[in-house]
């Protein structure tokens, strides 16, 4: 407890790090098992979550109880060989994860804005080309 203490007063860390990592480019196959023994080497682990769908394989989620570890989970673990497979580890990011809304979707969005503010979405609409 107190080198954890020890290790904040020591420096800052950037913005974008934190707890949580994503993993991409994992064996399809690779067990809960084997990501703790890769990542728990680097601190304690409060989570795992491996991508099962279709969209997920190959990703996973790790969570760390200490930022400090997690990041140099990250830090080592970036370019890791496992078999024969590198392994890209970034911090995780709300902002970006996750976001592949579709254009139907935000049509979608856009007709109920609309409704909502009584706006007709054709008076917006371009005029027609005159010929």
């Amino acid at each position: 407890m107190a080198a954890a203490a020890a290790r904040s007063k020591t420096g800052r860390l950037p913005p974008e790090v934190n707890r949580v990592l994503f993993v991409r480019n994992l064996p399809f196959n690779i067990s809960s098992d084997e990501m703790y023994d890769i990542f728990g080497k680097y601190g304690a682990i409060r989570q795992i979550r491996i991508g099962t769908a279709k969209e997920t394989r190959g990703t996973a989620y790790v969570v760390y109880d200490d930022i400090y570890d997690a990041k140099t989970a990250c830090d080592h673990l970036s370019g890791f060989n496992v078999a024969n497979r590198y392994l890209i580890v970034l911090y995780y990011r709300a902002s970006t994860m996750g976001k592949k809304v579709g254009l139907k979707d935000k049509e979608d969005e856009l007709r109920k804005m609309q409704t909502k503010h009584g706006v007709d979405g054709e008076q917006h609409a371009r005029p027609a080309k005159k010929e």
